[in-house]
């Protein structure tokens, strides 16, 4: 039988243990032309104050991709095969010395901007959530200060001067004018939480207790048509659904109602995402790298479905 020059069709059958574990089977290729969408690798956790083991994250999301939900259509419940629609390639992982925050966020930086200057959108994979501050670092210099979509369970706000770890990340992007709070929404936070800086808060509590598709337009409300960065941290959900995390919180989401919440996000001008935080380690059944494979899809096809829109 002929499975593809990619393998793309051993999930039709039945083998999806087979073939490459880039995500969804895209082509590893460090080629920009024609492509829409990069999804990158991100393989770091050293500024984690937890749990480490958020640099084997990306691995484990690939090889669950091959495991989501899959349509020939579309990944389940979307109407829409974002693979059909646009060209998106796994841009592999992006090198750097492990054990040297300032190190990585040069090499994401640097990475960042040769993507986006291709014109192409970038779907990021962590690591802990300090990836996510060179991610934005380069995309507001393409579109300037942006919305920040943010779903934690924690604000990761902390203001420790120029220290970088996963909990300064969100304080470091309001300092350096990479996010615009007014305009920004964290969702699902339930932990302490310093300062908002005037970003809209929507607690674990409250979120939980109003259909998703409120909050929904809640965040809408917020962010309008403004360039969006939307952000992911597993630890969103509920520790019942994302045990293998560095920081993991009880009271929290299913996963369920954060891809319904994600669905009812369509629409709005996210040009850039990132899935981080998920730790295999801790979860050897591999439920928390299913849940962001999933949410990862998610995320994919928002972005493709904004830049449909623009």
């Amino acid at each position: 039988m002929d499975l593809g020059h990619d393998l793309s069709q051993a999930m039709a059958h039945g083998a999806d243990f087979l073939g490459e574990l880039s995500f969804g089977r895209r082509h590893y290729t460090r080629d920009l032309a024609g492509v829409d969408i990069a999804v990158v690798g991100i393989p770091f956790d050293a500024g984690t104050v937890n749990r480490p083991g958020a640099r084997f994250g990306p691995r484990a999301i690939r090889e669950q991709t091959s495991l989501v939900g899959c349509y020939p259509w579309a990944i389940y419940p979307w109407d829409l095969n974002v693979f059909d629609h646009c060209e998106v390639i796994d841009y592999s992982d992006i090198a750097f010395v492990a054990g040297y925050p300032d190190r990585m966020v040069d090499a994401v930086r640097q990475t960042m901007a040769t993507i986006l200057d291709a014109e192409v959108s970038a779907l990021s994979l962590g690591g802990d959530h300090m990836v996510a501050y060179p991610v934005l670092q380069a995309h507001a210099v393409k579109h300037g200060p942006l919305s920040l979509i943010h779903f934690d369970a924690h604000s990761d706000t902390w203001n420790m001067g120029d220290d970088l770890n996963h909990g300064t990340w969100g304080y470091l992007a309001v300092r350096d004018g990479l996010v615009d709070p007014t305009r920004s929404v964290q969702v699902g936070i339930r932990s302490p939480n310093p300062d908002t800086f005037g970003f809209t808060i929507i607690e674990a509590n409250p979120l939980l207790e109003s259909p998703m598709q409120r909050t929904a337009e809640r965040i809408r409300a917020v962010v309008g048509n403004h360039p969006a960065y939307l952000t992911f941290d597993i630890d969103f959900l509920d520790p019942a659904f994302a045990p293998g995390t560095g920081t993991p919180v009880c009271g929290g989401p299913t996963t369920h109602q954060a891809r319904t919440l994600l669905h009812a996000l369509a629409g709005l001008n996210i040009v850039g995402a990132d899935l981080v935080e998920v730790a295999p380690p801790y979860d050897p059944a591999g439920v928390t790298a299913l849940a962001g494979a999933t949410l990862a899809y998610d995320l994919l096809t928002l972005l493709w479905l904004a830049r449909g829109k623009r």
